[in-house]
């Protein structure tokens, strides 16, 4: 197994555990989708996504097409990504991105939260080469899924690794409650990507895009808490989207 692979098994704890947080979450990609490529998600890849993933979090309908709506007026703001970086204890790089209508809330609250819990809110580019960014899919798997025919046919638009997934009992969507299949691509190759697992007409549960890390740092269970302390209280603030850390 690849990077890929190690990556998401080291990712022990939950992130969007509480539903208001994943809608919220959400909420505002589509917010964002929508201000950079219109309104229509036929020609909005990134919108297409976001609906996608509203989808599969079980978001009402009406939540979606408030949000496009709110985000398609003349006067709507909308958000601006920006991208933390620092360290937690013991050397572990963190990475947060964030989805903010007001940089100075966000920033002071980020830096609060890495001061409280004994990291350091560093400057841009100091831990980002720590991590290399990926698009990903995950597809539901069938009997009738040739596994091996769809590797080979994927790795001529760009797919990297492929690994098979547990399903989750527990997870909001149908779907992803029995086994799938994950699908990571370097950063560009996400459009080829969805267009080959559209053409073979397969179910796609969720997609994005996630930062890999280049090498994971195994910790022992004391330390493993402490960092997992600060992630959480990284994970709980409204402005942020998604946080990634190199801990194994």
């Amino acid at each position: 197994m690849g990077r890929a692979f190690e990556f998401r098994k080291a990712r022990k704890f939950k992130r969007w555990a509480a539903m208001a947080k994943t809608f919220t979450r959400i909420g505002r990609e589509i917010s964002i989708a929508v201000k950079e490529g219109g309104p229509n998600p036929e020609g909005n890849m990134r919108l297409r996504t976001a609906i996608q993933n509203a989808k599969a979090a079980n978001m009402p309908k009406d939540n979606i097409a408030r949000a496009i709506k709110k985000a398609s007026e003349k006067d709507f703001e909308g958000y601006k990504e920006i991208v933390y970086e620092g360290y937690a204890p013991y050397g572990i790089a963190v990475l947060i991105e964030t989805a903010t209508n007001n940089h100075l809330r966000t920033v002071a609250n980020v830096r609060s939260c890495f001061n409280k819990n004994n990291g350091s809110l560093g400057t841009s580019g100091s831990v980002e080469f720590l991590f290399e960014r990926k698009c990903f899919f995950q597809v539901k798997k069938t009997e009738d899924i040739d596994l091996e025919e769809l590797e080979f046919e994927l790795i001529d638009h760009g797919m990297e690794e492929m690994f098979e997934e547990e399903g989750d009992e527990n997870a909001e969507n149908e779907d992803a409650k029995g086994p799938s299949i994950m699908v990571y691509g370097l950063f560009p190759n996400f459009g080829s990507l969805q267009k080959a697992l559209d053409d073979k007409g397969l179910t796609v549960i969720t997609s994005g895009f996630e930062r890999v890390p280049m090498e994971l740092k195994n910790l022992d269970e004391e330390k493993e808490a402490e960092v997992d302390k600060l992630i959480q209280k990284l994970e709980e603030d409204d402005d942020v989207q998604n946080v990634y850390h190199n801990m194994g």
